[in-house]
């Protein structure tokens, strides 16, 4: 039997990771989910920040990062210089601060791009799920599990899925500009 459910559970996970991907792009003010997508290769693997050390915002424009192993300074330094932060990392120690910068309008424009760009993707990968789901009610179709109808019906309650998923990227996409564009 066909359930269309799994596939928008499948879709609401691909939104889900593009939200997290879009709360670590920064907007001028400090925030410790920016560095979720910075991955520090310690220990033989790559690990988050947040497993490597301690993360506190103590004001608006400043992220503090306090390692654990003093061997690991220079890795996670090195690791938040090379992501497309834009951070600039002060070492004190074992302390690492991270100053963030006033947004100027070159960096506003080109987050927008990439912020387009992230919602393209998750979009593609939305369209990837419904045509899984196609390929499997064709599949139900050929060995005579369901009808013509019922498939076309399933069908359609796939796209609509798929539509309001894409809405909400979409949606998602431009409260996140409108947020970088706010100065």
């Amino acid at each position: 039997m066909f359930d269309e459910k799994s596939y928008s559970l499948k879709m609401d996970k691909t939104i889900e990771v593009f939200s997290k991907e879009l709360s670590s792009l920064r907007t001028g003010r400090a925030n410790a989910s920016m560095l979720d997508l910075v991955k520090v290769d310690v220990y033989g693997q790559q690990m988050p920040i947040n497993q490597i050390g301690s993360i506190t915002i103590p004001e608006p424009r400043m992220i503090n990062i306090q390692i654990w192993d003093i061997n690991n300074v220079q890795l996670v330094d090195a690791a938040i210089k090379k992501s497309d932060l834009g951070l600039n990392p002060q070492i004190d120690g074992q302390l690492i601060r991270l100053p963030v910068p006033e947004l100027n309008e070159e960096r506003r424009t080109e987050l927008k791009k990439l912020i387009k760009s992230i919602g393209e993707k998750c979009k593609v990968s939305i369209r990837n799920i419904r045509r899984e789901a196609n390929e499997d009610l064709k599949k139900l179709l050929k060995s005579k599990d369901i009808g013509e109808d019922e498939e076309k019906s399933h069908e359609k309650k796939v796209q609509t899925i798929t539509d309001d998923h894409i809405k909400s990227v979409d949606e998602k996409v431009s409260s996140k500009e409108k947020e970088i564009m706010t100065i």
